[in-house]
């Protein structure tokens, strides 16, 4: 029995000692890749989750079109970090257009194959009943007035290639990529470094459709007759081809399909708005009731035990120009072409309630402490 004090009490240092490293550990550093469409809904809302987020270094953010232009969702962005009062957090531009995708290209599909519900920056026409607080503009450097308000910050210079090139090169196995719209950043880094994946953490990103349930909301009309149409492939679906035949260390894939049971109610608005963080007010106003498409892919790596439901994919995505241009392409590992895809963790249902518990824990609290 004497023998057994000293090795207690070995262990329980040990316990104590695991406890203290694990208090003391290192942020998890991440970029978060953005179409920043604002203001308010789930492009902002994400983002904030992320800056939110305990133990979290926001390296920057970089800012690709998709949703809207890239030059007024960077002012969209800056005016953001002024709410949350998190001018630390640098903002970088990334690319303008898609790699091969335009909005003639985009016509001249849709009088093929019929008129899409929603095309990002190309939509003309919103679907009914559906918020917007930004009007259409076919310039993609023009800044309409921002409902917002202007910031008074600015962007960086660096573009956002370089800077998540330069960043995983710093920070090697570190970095996670958090894309949230288009993938044609992270294609551009890529290609302009070959060893970029091989350097990242892990890639998240949202995007891609396997089988969704249809929503109630006029959103669903994208995929509930082309269940594998989703807006952030089919912008940019070269890119987002590219991107998954990179040697990825791991990719985590947030589709649409565990997004269609989410919903931003009214009644979270009116939560947030009472809230204590210093942008409750900004999401008072501006709050959107969408599903929460973006905000639930930056909550499953926050939280990968959310997920309750997952599949280990081989994919690509469709670049054909046929009807089939931008769909989701998916392989078991064993009977997958073999052409270089990557394997994919597929999220494909998650425990909804505890994510909104997540999600309006982090857009309700008092401001994170900067790691």
């Amino acid at each position: 029995m004497p023998v057994l004090v000293p090795i207690r009490r070995a262990l329980w240092a040990w316990v104590l000692a695991s406890l203290t490293l694990a208090a003391h550990a290192a942020p998890r550093k991440v970029i978060v890749d953005q179409d920043a469409f604002g203001p308010g809904g789930s492009d902002m809302q994400s983002l904030l989750m992320a800056l939110q987020a305990p133990d979290v270094e926001v390296l920057g953010i970089t800012v690709v079109s998709g949703d809207g232009w890239r030059d007024e969702e960077i002012q969209h962005t800056l005016r953001l970090l002024e709410e949350a009062k998190r001018t630390d957090v640098k903002v970088y531009p990334g690319e303008v257009y898609p790699l091969v995708n335009t909005q003639k290209r985009t016509l001249a599909w849709e009088k093929l194959y019929g008129r899409l519900v929603f095309k990002g920056a190309w939509t003309e026409t919103w679907p009914a009943n559906e918020g917007r607080n930004s009007p259409y503009h076919a310039d993609p450097f023009l800044v309409p007035p921002l409902a917002e308000g202007a910031p008074a910050i600015h962007a960086e210079n660096e573009s956002a290639v370089a800077f998540m090139i330069r960043m995983v090169h710093k920070y090697p196995g570190e970095v996670t990529i958090l894309a949230l719209g288009p993938l044609s950043d992270v294609a551009m880094a890529a290609r302009l470094d070959p060893q970029f994946a091989s350097l990242v953490k892990e890639l998240v990103f949202m995007g891609g459709s396997f089988n969704p349930k249809a929503a109630d909301n006029a959103f669903s009309a994208e995929y509930v007759n082309a269940p594998r149409l989703e807006f952030n492939m089919h912008w940019d679906a070269e890119a987002a081809s590219i991107v998954l035949h990179e040697p990825w260390r791991r990719i985590t894939q947030v589709p649409v399909d565990p997004t269609t049971a989410t919903l931003f109610k009214p009644e979270y608005i009116k939560q947030v708005g009472q809230g204590s963080a210093p942008f409750d007010a900004y999401l008072g106003k501006w709050g959107q009731v969408f599903p929460m498409w973006d905000e639930l892919a930056v909550a499953v790596w926050l939280d990968p035990t959310l997920a309750t439901r997952s599949a280990t994919l081989m994919e690509d995505v469709d670049v054909s120009f046929t009807a089939g241009y931008g769909n989701t392409l998916s392989w078991a590992p064993d009977v997958a072409p073999d052409m270089g895809e990557d394997k994919v963790n597929v999220v494909l249902e998650v425990n909804v309630p505890k994510f909104e518990r997540l999600a309006l824990d982090l857009l309700s609290r008092p401001k994170a402490a900067t790691p």
